[in-house]
């Protein structure tokens, strides 16, 4: 039997006997917040924070808007997904990745996802279905990421602001260890909603 750990070394029993919010401390009180660069997609932050046992101390973030984003995974038939494979400034190479973006102010998650396929692959999916949200890096960035299966897809267009054609690349899930065994496909966000989305579909 499995056993948990507070970070005091307090034994607080089995996962069928506890949950981990038994084991939550105290969140700290944020004294102050400072930005220290915005640009077109960044804010960075200062903050200023004070723990429950008193230690102050200084983080910096990376504040996100509060709409988050939405990763898509578009399912062309009950085993086929469809991927893009598009420039990443940020790897300074093509990457193989889920269809992505922001979410607009004011525009719900599902309405996001429908429209980022259709800006991305060209589909729109008459069944779309909010699967998970997950962080990418919750030491420095507040940033969520919703992950959304979409399915009965069919043909639809829309103009996006992608500075080139995106190249879709269609793939069996039944094949995900080789799928994941490419090179370009690297994305943390993409390998777990790949995951998400078999488990959901097979289970």
């Amino acid at each position: 039997m499995l056993h948990y750990y507070c970070r005091a070394g307090v034994n607080w029993g089995s996962a069928n006997q506890h949950k981990a919010s038994d084991c939550m401390k105290r969140q700290p009180e944020i004294l102050a917040t400072q930005t220290l660069a915005r640009t077109r997609l960044f804010h960075i932050e200062q903050v200023d924070l004070q723990f429950s046992n008193g230690t102050r101390v200084q983080f910096e973030r990376m504040s996100a808007s509060p709409q988050g984003a939405v990763l898509i995974v578009p399912m062309l038939d009950e085993d086929t997904v469809v991927l893009i494979r598009e420039y990443a400034a940020g790897t300074a190479r093509y990457e193989l990745a889920l269809p992505k973006g922001r979410i607009g102010k004011g525009e719900a998650i599902l309405d996001a996802a429908n429209r980022e396929i259709m800006e991305e692959i060209g589909y729109g999916a008459h069944s779309l279905q909010h699967l998970s949200s997950m962080t990418l890096a919750p030491g420095y960035s507040s940033q969520t990421t919703h992950v959304v299966l979409a399915q009965d897809l069919y043909a639809q267009q829309a103009e996006g602001d992608e500075p080139e054609p995106v190249e879709s690349v269609p793939w069996s899930l039944r094949d995900l260890s080789g799928l994941l065994a490419q090179a370009d496909l690297t994305e943390a966000r993409t390998i777990a909603a790949l995951y998400m989305a078999r488990d959901h579909l097979t289970g």
